[in-house]
């Protein structure tokens, strides 16, 4: 059975599981603190191991109260939903002793355990969403699991053949702006094999995905995605470059052609601008570093990845780990890029249709 994009219960906060990531990094503290922060808008469900998450809650604050259920009786009965007063915790055993700050590859396949906890529960109708801490990719790979990230992870135990990487914030110190969303036509790729790796179908497919969940998923009607060019000046009519002419253009001429408003290509180092992004609703990047500086100078710490394509709601944290912040113990990591991910994720769910 595949997953599913789930419709609201009326009545009833959304339900988004909160997988707590690496358990030597911050992501178990942002998890926990987003999540009680957030405890009146949205029932977040810690995916993680219970006892170590109510260790670090009360760390955190005594106040927190965790209570915790076990996989197995959540296939019997579903999960409880408790009032505000207290989080749950989809209890999912650790493979050893955490130390903060300090990987130990027995807890490789844990931290896998709880994003496909998190995917049977969203197949289950438990969850209505996923919001994803951040993990260690080098502590799976130590384990013995090949694993390139969240994205591709979520791709392939959903069985979808292609994603799109978005992110997504609200430019900090200009609170009337629009959210700035950027998506990438390639994400983790050498400099050197990007080029190849963008083919007019494959830059249609991603066109097709991300009109697709900018009107599913957010509720937008008539989506507008502005495209950036790969080369300087997009190529300037082919003396700095022929993919603009022999890829990107015609991939767009062919989306405008499904209906999708789809523009450019533009060139990088001038797009970003507002006055060129006050209507748009997304812009196309051709790579992880032409898209993601201006995304992350403009919002980092309060930005969300976002991946598209997926049939089920998935956000994230814009960070890492951050190993050296949580070996100096809690209340030094910031939590608002959690909370983010929280609020995107709750937001799509209010704005979704089946």
């Amino acid at each position: 059975m595949s997953a599913t994009l789930q419709t609201r219960r009326p009545g009833v906060r959304p339900v988004v599981a909160v997988t707590t990531g690496e358990p030597a990094g911050i992501g178990p503290e942002i998890a926990i603190r987003a999540a009680w922060a957030m405890r009146h808008q949205v029932n977040a469900v810690l995916v993680g191991d219970a006892a170590f998450l109510a260790m670090t809650a009360a760390a955190i604050d005594p106040a927190i109260r965790i209570s915790a259920i076990s996989t197995m009786a959540a296939r019997a009965a579903g999960l409880p939903h408790f009032g505000s007063e207290r989080l749950c915790a989809l209890d999912i055993p650790l493979g050893a002793h955490v130390q903060p700050g300090v990987l130990d590859k027995e807890n490789g396949r844990y931290v896998l355990a709880t994003l496909d906890a998190a995917i049977e529960g969203v197949r289950a109708g438990w969850f209505d969403a996923i919001a994803t801490a951040p993990v260690q990719k080098s502590t799976i790979n130590d384990a013995g699991v090949p694993f390139s990230g969240h994205t591709e992870y979520f791709a392939e135990q959903t069985g979808t053949a292609r994603v799109v990487m978005l992110l997504a914030g609200q430019p900090q110190g200009d609170a009337g702006a629009a959210p700035l969303r950027v998506a990438l036509a390639t994400t983790h790729l050498p400099l050197k094999d990007v080029s190849a790796a963008l083919t007019q179908d494959g830059l249609g497919q991603t066109l097709d995905i991300i009109d697709a969940d900018l009107r599913r998923k957010f509720g937008i009607a008539a989506p507008r995605i502005l495209v950036t060019g790969l080369n300087p000046h997009a190529g300037e009519n082919g003396y700095l470059g022929r993919e603009e002419i022999d890829t990107i253009a015609p991939a767009l001429a062919a989306a405008r052609a499904r209906g999708i408003d789809a523009r450019g290509p533009y060139p990088a180092d001038t797009l970003f601008q507002p006055k060129y992004l006050q209507d748009a609703d997304c812009v196309l990047a051709m790579y992880h570093d032409q898209g993601l500086p201006v995304l992350k100078y403009a919002t980092f710490g309060h930005g969300v990845n976002i991946t598209l394509g997926l049939p089920l709601i998935r956000t994230s944290v814009d960070h890492g780990t951050a190993l050296d912040l949580a070996a100096q113990g809690v209340g030094r990591a910031d939590c608002t890029s959690m909370q983010a991910a929280l609020a995107a994720a709750l937001h799509m769910v209010h704005a979704s249709t089946p």
